[in-house]
């Protein structure tokens, strides 16, 4: 192995474990969700098949959204996203795809999701995942796991979420486990056009991060958003598209003050979308 790829896979476990906690948990739900600093739990777009299933349920139409990002503007680290998710009478069933990495190391994750109304108010979705890791030196790994989540309206304008991801402790190798992550998060629509969210989150192995985000429709098509989030300290912005056809583009950034900015874009659209701002329900 080449001492260049040896490090950019060292750097690239930093980055997993001490900033994204690692992409095979959560990705980002789209630029949307990285602008807002990734308090996304609370989404109820097709951005919720990245961070919280059972915003699903709340989807009217088709949806499918495609994203990439560039770490830190290294372009051996990319992650690029894909989602899908159609809406039956029964529930809302979705596929998602996520790759991250580089030829010397990458990660591949696989979701089969699943939500549903239990009232007008509350919701609940689960996702089987496949997490695929290749380096070509070494071999491949497969492990399958899941996660669940739950989204409910306490008051009228507020939502409240929760999401866990592998709570069975997955290993990849000897004393090398894929993350357990659980998140509890809430989202607030003082009026039409601003929303608000807010989110905890928990690897069992590391400390507690706290992520906060902010949405403002300035024009019906076109908004701004901003967000930040800690340990290690990230500031994040963005601006988003929104068509009435039901497409949205999506252009965001966050930036680390040592590892610097990393970039993204999402493409993504849903039929028979509402005009106005889909959190909180």
């Amino acid at each position: 192995m080449q001492i260049k790829n040896l490090l950019l896979i060292l750097l690239f476990g930093l980055m997993n474990f001490g900033i994204y906690a690692q992409n095979s948990s959560s990705p980002m739900a789209g630029a949307r969700g990285l602008a807002m600093g990734d308090a996304s739990i609370v989404f109820t777009d097709i951005h919720s098949i990245y961070s919280n299933q059972a915003g699903l349920a709340f989807m009217e139409g088709v949806g499918f959204s495609v994203g990439a990002e560039k770490r830190f503007l290294t372009s051996e680290i990319n992650s690029y996203t894909a989602g899908f998710a159609y809406p039956t009478k029964a529930g809302t069933f979705g596929l998602s795809m996520n790759y991250y990495g580089f030829s010397g190391y990458n990660e591949q994750k696989i979701g089969l999701a699943y939500a549903r109304k239990l009232s007008k108010k509350l919701s609940i979705g689960a996702q089987f995942d496949y997490l695929g890791y290749s380096i070509p030196e070494y071999g491949n790994k497969a492990l399958f796991t899941f996660e669940l989540g739950i989204q409910a309206q306490l008051i009228e304008n507020l939502v409240v979420a929760a999401h866990v991801f592998n709570p069975v402790r997955q290993e990849i190798v000897e004393d090398e486990k894929v993350p357990s992550v659980f998140k509890l998060g809430a989202g607030y629509l003082p009026f039409e056009k601003l929303t608000i969210t807010g989110e905890f989150e928990k690897d069992i192995d590391m400390d507690m991060t706290f992520k906060m985000g902010i949405e403002y429709f300035l024009v019906d098509i076109f908004c701004l958003r901003a967000g930040v989030s800690t340990d290690p300290f990230l500031n994040s912005f963005g601006m988003g598209l929104k068509l009435k056809n039901g497409l949205m583009i999506d252009l965001a950034s966050s930036y680390h003050h040592t590892l610097g900015f990393t970039p993204a874009i999402s493409i993504s659209f849903e039929m028979n979308k509402k005009e106005k701002s889909e959190e909180p329900k």
